[in-house]
């Protein structure tokens, strides 16, 4: 009886094992994404209107001044524009959008901050980002 107990043993002890090979073993999702950091400084983009940040066309986030998103991106390119998105005094009327592309890598932070001039809104690198 416990010569048949043990083998009994035996046979869900190799199961197991062969069981166990198949399931790939776990990868770490830590970093397998980018994280994507927008800032809107009250000078460089000196407005009191809303901003709209585009992530592949889709709006992503409002910024009013002095505020910062993060996104967890996966790495690869990114489009992005920005936009002004209120209306009354806030809209600029037919605007030429300035697309922007980023390309991220896994596991890396970028920090932009959002800025003006004549042709419309644009983002800059922050030191931390360079």
């Amino acid at each position: 009886m416990l010569r048949s107990c043990l083998s009994m043993l035996a046979g869900l002890l190799a199961l197991a094992t062969a069981q166990a090979q198949l399931v790939p073993p776990a990868t770490s999702h830590a970093n397998s994404y980018a994280v994507l950091i927008v800032s809107r400084e009250r000078l460089e983009a000196a407005t009191s209107c809303e901003i709209g940040l585009f992530l592949h066309d889709q709006l992503a986030a409002r910024l009013y001044q002095g505020q910062s998103v993060a996104f967890n991106l996966p790495p690869g390119e990114v489009s992005l524009r920005l936009q002004l998105i209120a209306s009354g005094t806030c809209h600029a009327g037919i605007q030429q959008p300035n697309l922007q592309r980023l390309s991220l890598r896994a596991g890396e932070v970028r920090h932009y901050r959002i800025a003006r001039r004549s042709v419309g809104l644009y983002l800059i690198a922050t030191p931390a980002s360079l």
